[in-house]
């Protein structure tokens, strides 16, 4: 097949998936890496075993189990209890403004930050609405910090998951590498939130803090058991994917009911973005363009300087605000060994690729999440958040990227 019109299936699906809504054909975004998917194989871009073998099954297996994980969580009220205990122990809305950049932050490294900003997006907004707090700076501290905090973990978010299944790395030492970069970055956003946000906010809350008196239901409690009992799992050199699935059949057999209510919570639009978006990156590498493309930068980028180190930041950051974190690390994996040290570059890329997403509000997932959860209280504008965003992520890029390339060095 002509790699021109390889190249053309690719950009019609990158259309669809970059606008969410095309109004030519409004059909969204797994549909459209779907779409794209399916004429890479009918157009004979690749053939049906090359596209099965392009999917890459630890990374869907680990997707689907987080999402799993955190319906799970959410469905015993892990994630209403400590929003509450929050809310609870918050004397102040500047103090609750920093509970919340980094609440989101801790739960997302176990929990994926898209599913931790779909279930908390709502409780935080009724909490704003009782309390009569402006709405966007505790937004904003949502998306960022789940950001953010899901960069510390191989389990935080997609391309961190891509990435752990690509590199082959290992958990606990992803975790030394990055945690501790995820935790400074988590207080330096929470800096800049608080710059923004502090004179803004009134000094205490102009009605009572919503918060129900402690339930004697113990379904939470064990919920933070398993979630604390797989994160330990992980960092002692467990199978990823199936450490996951395990901690969900805990829940499946704790509950000793059919799990069907708990998995029909499962976003498998987002299973079946990710299986097609595997296939089309795929054909689009078998035109050999991507192949050309990277060797016009690949003298300047690299990890193996701090110079090269900045560089490659730059391109992966503009990448992953263009095409997306997740295609860009489709995108840039087969090429990463040659860069440098590929523990240290598997682990840069999944740090970069993660933070970038907090640039503009269209940089992550999270963020669209957050941005339409809320809508119908308030309209979470572009520039709004990136009047917080851009500095944000500037800065944590800046004081962060040289700490982690020392310490997955």
């Amino acid at each position: 097949m002509r790699p021109e019109l390889t190249l053309a299936i690719f950009l019609l699906a990158y259309a669809l998936i970059a606008t969410r809504r095309l109004a030519l054909l409004p059909i969204g975004r797994p549909a459209g890496a779907l779409l794209g998917a399916v004429l890479m194989v009918a157009l004979g871009s690749l053939t049906p075993e090359a596209a099965y073998a392009a999917i890459d099954g630890p990374t869907l297996v680990v997707l689907f189990g987080t999402m799993a994980l955190s319906a799970y969580v959410d469905a015993r009220g892990l994630f209403d209890r400590l929003l509450r205990i929050a809310l609870r122990v918050a004397h102040t809305p500047i103090r609750l403004l920093w509970l919340l950049a980094f609440l989101p932050g801790v739960l997302s490294a176990l929990l994926l930050n898209d599913a931790v900003c779909l279930f908390l997006t709502p409780l935080v907004v009724r909490a704003c609405k009782a309390s009569r707090l402006p709405f966007e700076p505790y937004l904003l501290a949502l998306a960022t910090s789940a950001n953010l905090g899901s960069a510390a973990t191989l389990v935080g978010n997609p391309q961190n998951m891509l990435v752990g299944s690509l590199g082959d790395l290992d958990f606990g030492r992803f975790l030394l590498a990055v945690g501790p970069v995820a935790l400074l970055g988590l207080v330096l956003n929470a800096m800049v939130l608080h710059a923004f946000y502090a004179r803004r906010l009134p000094a205490g809350f102009e009605a009572e803090v919503v918060a129900s008196e402690p339930s004697t239901d113990r379904g939470w409690r064990l919920a933070f058991v398993i979630v604390s009992a797989l994160g330990l799992a992980l960092v002692l050199g467990a199978n990823l994917p199936f450490a996951v699935l395990a901690a969900v059949l805990v829940f499946v057999v704790v509950d000793r009911r059919d799990p069907q209510e708990t998995f029909a919570r499962i976003d498998l639009a987002l299973l079946v973005f990710f299986a097609s978006l595997f296939v089309v990156v795929e054909g689009l590498r078998a035109t050999g363009y991507v192949d050309a493309a990277w060797a016009s930068t690949r003298g300047g980028l690299g990890t193996e300087t701090f110079g090269d180190t900045a560089r490659f930041t730059a391109v992966i950051a503009l990448g992953s605000n263009t095409v997306s974190n997740v295609p860009l690390v489709l995108l840039v994996a087969p090429y990463v060994d040659a860069l440098g040290d590929p523990v240290r570059t598997w682990t840069l890329l999944a740090w970069v690729s993660t933070v970038a997403g907090n640039l503009t509000l269209v940089g992550s997932a999270a963020n669209v999440i957050v941005a339409e959860a809320a809508k119908s209280e308030h309209d979470l504008g572009f520039w709004a958040y990136a009047r917080v965003g851009v500095p944000s992520t500037t800065l944590v890029l800046a004081v962060g990227t040289p700490i982690v390339w020392w310490l997955a060095g």
